[in-house]
């Protein structure tokens, strides 16, 4: 049986999308944007998702690249709002917070867009994901201030979860 012709090309980006990710994070991090700095950043970003391949059972396929690029948007707004948020919480009357543990109950079996769902919400300052519970389909996470844990959870399902079953089809 001969390979598939994109056997090649699969083996050498096995994650393209996580190897943009690195290099263009090399970059970033990096005070020099030389072509030094560069040639590095991209063989970190051909290496790290090639060394790392065994641990990707399987390939995310985008079934609609525009909704994960307003996805960006709305997670870079609600950090923007939260660090103003969090800001005042920690530096006002610190007697009126109300942390709390919720469970948001999930509408996807798919482990991996679960796993960037709980990545977005720890993202967002104020919140933490505790656990990813996919047995139960739940992700328990913990809010700095959550005066209505059925508002947060309904926040949660609309601006991250729905749209990451739009961008997966899942």
């Amino acid at each position: 049986m001969s390979p598939r012709p994109d056997s090649f090309g699969r083996r050498l980006l096995p994650q393209p999308v996580l190897t943009l990710a690195i290099v263009a994070l090399w970059m970033m991090l990096q005070s020099d944007a030389g072509g030094g700095t560069l040639l590095l950043g991209l063989a970190l970003g051909l290496l790290i998702p090639i060394f790392t391949s065994v641990f990707w059972p399987s390939r995310l396929r985008v079934f609609r690249a525009g909704a994960a690029v307003r996805l960006v948007g709305i997670v870079l707004y609600d950090i923007l709002v939260a660090n103003i948020a969090v800001a005042r919480v920690v530096l006002g009357n610190t007697r009126n917070i109300r942390p709390a543990f919720v469970d948001v109950p999930l509408d996807m079996d798919d482990a991996y867009v679960a796993t960037i769902l709980g990545s977005i919400i720890t993202l967002t300052p104020g919140t933490l994901t505790i656990d990813i519970d996919m047995d139960r389909r739940i992700v328990h996470i913990h809010g700095l201030d959550v005066p209505d844990p059925a508002a947060v959870i309904a926040d949660i399902k609309s601006r991250y979860e729905t749209p990451l079953k739009e961008i997966f089809g899942c």
